[in-house]
């Protein structure tokens, strides 16, 4: 009866993430097209923010009980999801088109602070409290330099919304907040009722942290960006994975370690190598083409399953 129960759970967090992101990617977008901001800006902010809260309420409430020794394991795992298979996927269901201005600003910042994590991490086998104030400070210049981007943005535009139907204000705050809200509650009862089921059938603690819990807490820019994508907001689906990898490592694991430092352990840092290996990779697929197809999306995919079947040999 109890398995039954988990597995209920489990269907009840997969429909309140993708009503969830449904509102949530609607309200956005009415958002960016009324302020005449693009879509690419709100993903990098507002929508990445939202899909990042899972892996802050975990690493945030790790780090205030003193366990936060897989934090910096969550987030860089998060980050390679996001990128191989989140990317991935919205390829496959809808060819991206990727903004060259994203390939010189944005994505090289990605990139920056992964490799930026690594440095810290391996100087002294952990990141302690100043670097994570480090980590913070960059975290608050990136959002000044979003909302001077905008203000940019929305002065120069003189495109009008076409179609588009906007929304009132109000509804598209209830969208955002609401979807945002149904996103982290749905992304936490998919974990916990896997977790349960996982357990059930005697998988270890080890495989279902490395897999199920990470799997878990992206699904939230899974879910967003797969619907951005399918709802033709391409922007948006590649501003939520690359403001979510922004946010995981300078907000996530930038405040987690302010709280309490982080151990760092040599599987970090071989997670971190993959993890700028897979973005040199992508970033090699977009500046060639521009874009990413349905071929590329799917080797993405092909090389994360890799990944999976590496860390749980190892």
């Amino acid at each position: 009866m109890s398995l039954l129960i988990q597995i209920c759970l489990l269907l009840l967090g997969f429909v309140l993430l993708v009503k969830g992101a449904d509102f949530f990617v609607d309200g956005s977008s009415s958002v960016a097209k009324r302020l005449k901001v693009p879509s690419l800006i709100i993903g990098l902010t507002i929508v990445a923010m939202g899909t990042s809260l899972p892996e802050c309420s975990v690493s945030v409430s790790a780090s205030l009980a003193g366990k936060n020794d897989l934090a910096i394991a969550n987030a860089v795992g998060s980050n390679i999801f996001n990128l191989m298979v989140v990317c991935g996927m919205c390829a496959v269901f809808c060819p991206l088109t990727v903004q060259r201005s994203m390939l010189l600003r944005e994505y090289p910042l990605s990139v920056g602070v992964a490799a930026l994590l690594l440095l810290f991490g391996i100087s002294g086998m952990s990141v302690a409290r100043p670097e994570g104030m480090v980590l913070v400070v960059i975290f608050v210049a990136f959002l000044l330099w979003m909302v001077f981007s905008a203000k940019k943005a929305r002065n120069a535009s003189t495109a009008d919304t076409g179609e588009y139907k906007i929304l009132p204000v109000w509804k598209c705050i209830l969208y955002i907040v609401g979807g945002a809200a149904a996103i982290v509650y749905g992304g936490n009862t998919v974990v916990d009722s896997a977790s349960e089921i996982a357990s059930s059938f005697g998988l270890s603690d080890n495989l279902i942290g490395l897999t199920i819990v990470a799997f878990g807490t992206s699904l939230p820019e899974l879910v967003t960006s797969v619907v951005a994508a399918k709802k033709k907001e391409v922007d948006m689906a590649l501003g939520n994975v690359v403001g979510s990898n922004i946010f995981n490592i300078l907000m996530v694991l930038g405040i987690a370690a302010s709280i309490s430092p982080m151990t760092f352990i040599m599987e970090n840092a071989v997670d971190l190598v993959v993890l700028l290996a897979f973005s040199e990779l992508v970033w090699g697929y977009c500046w060639i083409s521009k874009r990413l197809t349905r071929w590329q999306g799917g080797t993405m995919l092909a090389l994360y399953a890799g990944y999976v079947v590496y860390i749980c040999m190892r």
